[in-house]
């Protein structure tokens, strides 16, 4: 019986008949690897997450973490899970053999984790985290850090976190005052709050790697003075093994909308609950250089906004499922024209609105996940290309789609959740089935790793604008180059690559209309706009790409994804013309409303 989680055939045709991840194998960084061990490691992903994953999915939902002024306690399950998760090697996948990894391209561990966040979001959160500190760590640790830190995350014996916000400082983090003392001995004490910390403390794992943000004695204001230090809940010896309890204690647990099994915590450091060495404040490590942690945290940070939107896509993946196996079960009402009341009921899949609401989620569910792939592919060129040049252009085209693929999802996917309890009709609304807790959890994506509000003002305020816009550019020409592909052959492909190109053609010029003034406040007041209907001209580029692929192929499953393209290209893009309109004139409407009649 088909996974309601995932369709693995799907992962398949964007892997493989898209993608052609296959020839990442010819790269000296992957030669070890094969199909089958590509496939091996799906196989693999696809059993744990639905055998120790999914069944507490729920659970955990229900019985979310709580805190008894000591400890944290989370649900049982969850560190079973975890440990299942360890020792199958599976959070060695990606990282490198120099720390005892699988060194698997990025790819292909994105579709692995894929069916860990669909199954259960809030327990593949501690592993997801911990990939992203420990990938950060070898960047720009030390080779002692790497050794002390990295490698018993890679083994699953720590977990990770990343600690930036503050309860006073929300998004701003020039705002933050957590503040480090240097020490003689080369480490620092560190003093501070930190707020919404997810996994920040729980006993799941044998110690905790926190990295955290913070400011040296000598730091120049705002975000130029911001230094990273990685600062462990236990103290680590030189031989690895774990000392006395460091300063650094969770104040109290975030009691959230979903997404609940991810225990959210206010942490403080240095508070003097505990005295590590007999002297006050949290012991931290400094990480690469002194005032540049916030450049740090970003790698750490950018490669969580593709993780978010992997988390979107999942959910909304696993609600599109579990709804179209409702509407193909479910008997009620009967064909329009049938007015003999003793006629047996159709499947509501029969309904035009069902299927209306079944191919929307497709072709959002769909289209994110070809879009979180593609830019996981890209990931994996900009490290291990063998041209320079491809590296680059992979890295400017990562750059330039990753506030994309971190909202577009955060906000379609939740929309496909949002369908789901709809096919469901009165019973999605209940807590018996699955569709209702993935709406809740899928709304914190929105918010996660920056709001759509950020990612907008990243998008147009900086991606289409900095170098001259060499970002933009890039991705313009490149979808250009698709709708030159899908021309050439013809048909529905030829007429949706027209399509594309009358929206293409108003991402560039929309950008230039909206800076025409040179006023950022101008400019800028419908980033949030522009971001959404580029996002809408990228998954149906996207689409495009898949319809290419799937072109001449024949069967159930590729007559779907011409379906769900012609969804999307017919219903969708064309939102895109009046919110186009909008940016480039410069609609003040927001920006000049006063605050005082709100």
């Amino acid at each position: 019986m088909p996974s309601t989680l995932l369709s693995a055939r799907d992962l398949q045709f964007l892997l493989y008949e898209w993608l052609d991840s296959e020839a990442l194998i010819r790269r000296p960084h992957y030669a070890d690897h094969s199909r089958e061990t590509f496939d091996g490691a799906l196989e693999l992903a696809e059993r744990v997450a639905t055998e120790h994953f999914a069944p507490h999915n729920k659970a955990g939902d229900a019985e979310e973490p709580h805190f008894d002024g000591e400890r944290v306690h989370v649900l049982t399950e969850v560190k079973k899970a975890l440990q299942v998760y360890a020792e199958t090697g599976l959070p060695t996948l990606g990282m490198p053999e120099s720390v005892g990894g699988a060194q698997v391209p990025r790819v292909i561990t994105s579709a692995c984790t894929a069916w860990f966040q669909a199954a259960n979001l809030s327990t593949s959160a501690y592993s997801s985290l911990t990939s992203g500190n420990a990938a950060l760590i070898l960047e720009h640790g030390t080779q002692e850090q790497i050794d002390t830190f990295v490698r018993p995350m890679v083994e699953g014996r720590f977990t990770g976190t990343m600690c930036l916000s503050e309860p006073q400082a929300g998004s701003s983090l020039a705002d933050i005052t957590t503040r480090a003392q240097p020490q003689g001995d080369g480490t620092h004490r560190l003093f501070g709050n930190k707020m919404w910390i997810s996994a920040g403390d729980h006993e799941l794992t044998e110690n905790i790697v926190h990295l955290v943000l913070a400011k040296l004695p000598d730091a120049p204001p705002g975000v130029k003075g911001i230094s990273l230090f990685i600062v462990p809940k236990h103290l680590v010896d030189t031989d690895g093994s774990l000392q006395e309890r460091n300063d650094v204690v969770p104040a109290g647990i975030n009691h959230k909308m979903g997404y609940r099994g991810t225990v959210n915590t206010l942490l403080n450091f240095g508070e003097g609950k505990y005295t590590p060495g007999g002297r006050p404040g949290a012991v931290g490590h400094l990480v690469g250089e002194p005032h540049r942690g916030l450049s740090y945290m970003f790698h750490m940070m950018n490669s969580a906004r593709i993780g978010v939107g992997a988390g979107a896509t999942a959910v909304g993946y696993t609600g599109y499922l579990k709804s179209l196996e409702y509407a193909r079960e479910r008997l009620q009402g009967r064909p329009l024209g049938a007015k003999d009341p003793a006629q047996p009921q159709v499947p509501i899949i029969e309904h035009t609105d069902v299927r209306r609401m079944l191919l929307a989620q497709k072709s959002y569910v769909e289209g994110a996940m070809a879009l979180v792939l593609y830019c996981a592919r890209l990931v994996d060129d900009s490290a291990t290309h063998e041209s320079q040049e491809e590296r680059r252009r992979a890295h400017l085209l990562l750059d330039a789609l990753t506030p994309i693929v971190k909202s577009w999802p955060s906000q379609w996917c939740l929309q496909a959740n949002s369908l789901a309890i709809q096919v469901h009709g009165g019973y999605g609304y209940t807590r018996e089935y699955d569709v209702e807790q993935h709406y809740r959890d899928n709304r914190l994506n929105a918010i996660h790793e920056g709001t759509h509000g950020i990612q907008g003002l990243d998008l147009l305020g900086r991606k289409a604008v900095i170098d001259d816009g060499v970002r933009l550019g890039l991705l313009v020409r490149t979808m250009q180059e698709s709708v030159e592909r899908a021309r050439a052959l013809g048909g529905t492909e030829a007429e949706f690559a027209d399509l594309l190109q009358t929206a293409l053609d108003r991402v560039s010029e929309t950008a230039a209309a909206a800076w025409s003034d040179g006023v950022p406040d101008t400019a800028l007041a419908n980033a949030t706009v522009y971001l959404e209907a580029v996002g809408h001209v990228v998954v149906a580029w996207i689409w495009l790409e898949q319809l290419v692929a799937a072109h001449g192929r024949k069967g159930a499953f590729y007559e779907g994804k011409r379906a769900a393209a012609a969804y999307f290209f017919r219903h969708e893009l064309p939102r895109t013309g009046p919110q186009f309109d909008l940016v480039a004139s410069r609609d003040t409407t927001v920006l000049h409303t006063p605050t005082d009649i709100l």
